[in-house]
């Protein structure tokens, strides 16, 4: 189940561990998705799901990215036009962009891996606000990239950030990721260690 989306109003923000502000930004895209080599239709994407399971154990606040103009259904189509983006250095539109992320110390930057990269509407929405003196974690959901060149293409977009420890779940397990992600989530220091 996804996570409701608890968009923050721009004055508020959860307190996590040891009083930091958390955010919690996902891209996620249902419909028709590789899996293990085949398809299969998702009514929820995988990110979302993992973001679901990331926020139901952290304390933070949720923020959906929307696409301005969705993202087919049909996964050769999205296949199709992210290569296309990609080529172009396009920054897709996003419907609901927050207004400030002010308010937060750690941002959590979540999406697939497309073509070895987080799709281009991340860096739409990276490319929109200042991250300096924030700890930004990658998490992705993929079939085979891990966590691709996220960590580059963050580094560069997100300029003052420190980028902290990221996290990649296979699309095809991550209903079942809940050890990896409180391993992770220990290790980062947004959960206590036990």
């Amino acid at each position: 189940m996804p996570p409701a989306d608890t968009t923050p109003s721009p004055k508020t923000a959860t307190s996590g561990q040891d009083g930091q502000h958390v955010l919690l930004a996902y891209f996620s895209r249902a419909g028709e998705n590789y899996y293990y080599g085949g398809r299969s239709s998702l009514d929820v994407g995988n990110t979302a799901v993992l973001a679901g399971l990331i926020s139901g154990l952290i304390p933070c606040d949720v923020h959906r990215i929307e696409a301005a103009d969705p993202y087919p259904n049909s996964y050769d189509a999205t296949v199709a036009r992210n290569v296309r983006e990609q080529n172009q250095d396009a920054r897709p539109g996003i419907g609901n962009q927050l207004p400030v992320i002010d308010q937060y110390d750690t941002v959590i930057l979540a999406s697939g891996i497309w073509n070895v990269r987080a799709p281009m509407i991340m860096t739409t929405f990276t490319e929109n606000y200042d991250f300096t003196g924030k700890t930004v974690h990658p998490v992705t959901t993929h079939a085979m990239s891990g966590l691709g060149n996220t960590v580059r293409d963050y580094s560069r977009s997100c300029p003052g950030a420190t980028i902290g420890k990221g996290l990649a779940v296979k699309g095809e397990e991550v209903r079942t990721a809940g050890t990896a992600i409180q391993s992770w989530a220990r290790g980062t220091g947004l959960l206590p260690a036990q």
